[in-house]
């Protein structure tokens, strides 16, 4: 099979996961307890109010008739919001709160493939060392602790802070770039776009509003990609482990191949086939994590808004958001079985 032929059908099979996905959060939202009515006017609201406004977003009309509205809305992300801003498109609230959560999972997974799995392979080379140990121990303890509770403890200590009062002296504020809270959504202005020979291209870069937003992010960055860092480092080690003292290892050394040849060609690429599902699996963890982190952090993100579209039963808004993650979700999935393929040549696309 080709890879255009598998890649078809792998997105024709994702298709009635879409519509399960955006069906079930619909028939949550619609015939739950939740009103979007009482969400604008109030609890107390009734008359003419109150009917004036379930005939404007359609609430009247035949349930079949809300759903199908609902689907072509949702996919083409043509809706208005009920709620959350009434009557402003969800493409431009959707593209006005993307950037940071885009910021933040970039960060909440580079920290953890650049530290948890150079730890973990470490580890697996050196077994039963203090070093080896202690990232053991870290790891679980680390792995152990609620996301939710490590950002609350985070943002206290950092909050504590102030005027040099932590640690030594620490002042979060003043440590590398100023800045004026612990907590907010980052600017991310900081990248200048020209026209060069008719396309959009970075032109310019500020350094200084980079290292800001980089710093306004990275507690919430940390905390959301700490399980998935722990996770890595203890699968890391486990897999490093399994090949070192394979026979296919040992016959290398056999050949008299070099030590640092073995680990590169050998070790460690044949160490991360098992490592590809599980960071694509933590990516997943990470979308969903975003919800919360961005609530405590108070970064205006989709996450946030997500999370006010529920409360609120704005459906369109809602719909638009869980349909996104999906195709990002799916998207992931595929990517890793492509990736499987690229690691181990022995999987194909038959398989």
């Amino acid at each position: 099979m080709s890879r255009w032929r598998y890649l078809a059908q792998r997105i024709a099979m994702s298709v009635p996961v879409v519509f399960s996905v955006i069906t079930f959060l619909f028939l949550v939202l619609r015939l739950g307890p939740l009103d979007p009515i009482a969400a604008r006017l109030g609890q107390n609201a009734q008359g003419a109010n109150v009917q004036r406004l379930r005939e404007e977003i359609g609430l009247d009309d035949p349930l079949w008739e809300q759903f199908a509205d609902y689907l072509v809305e949702t996919v083409t992300f043509s809706g208005e919001s009920w709620v959350v801003r009434n009557g402003t498109d969800v493409s431009d609230m959707l593209l006005e709160v993307a950037g940071p959560t885009i910021w933040l999972g970039v960060w909440a997974i580079v920290l953890p493939l650049f530290i948890g799995l150079p730890l973990g392979f470490y580890a697996g080379l050196h077994p039963n060392s203090a070093s080896d140990i202690m990232a053991n121990v870290t790891g679980i303890i680390w792995r152990s602790m609620p996301n939710f509770w490590l950002a609350v403890l985070a943002l206290a200590f950092l909050r504590s802070t102030g005027n040099g009062s932590g640690p030594f002296g620490f002042d979060w504020y003043t440590f590398g770039p100023t800045t004026q809270s612990a907590v907010g959504t980052p600017n991310l202005d900081f990248a200048t776009i020209g026209d060069v020979f008719g396309a959009p291209m970075l032109t310019g870069m500020d350094w200084s509003a980079f290292f800001v937003d980089v710093k306004l992010i990275l507690p919430a960055a940390i905390i959301l990609g700490s399980s998935s860092m722990a996770a890595e480092l203890r699968l890391g080690r486990t897999a490093v482990l399994e090949n070192v003292n394979s026979n296919y290892v040992e016959t290398a050394k056999a050949k008299g191949l070099k030590g640092r040849t073995i680990v590169w060609k050998h070790v460690f690429r044949n160490a991360l086939i098992p490592l590809v599902p599980i960071v694509t699996n933590e990516a997943f963890i990470l979308i969903g994590g975003s919800v919360i982190m961005e609530q405590i952090f108070n970064i205006n993100g989709l996450g946030r808004m997500y999370f006010r579209a529920i409360q609120t039963a704005d459906v369109p808004l809602a719909g638009s958001i869980v349909f996104l993650f999906t195709v990002i979700i799916i998207f992931l999935n595929i990517l890793q079985d492509i990736l499987y393929t690229i690691i181990d040549p022995r999987v194909g696309y038959d398989q």
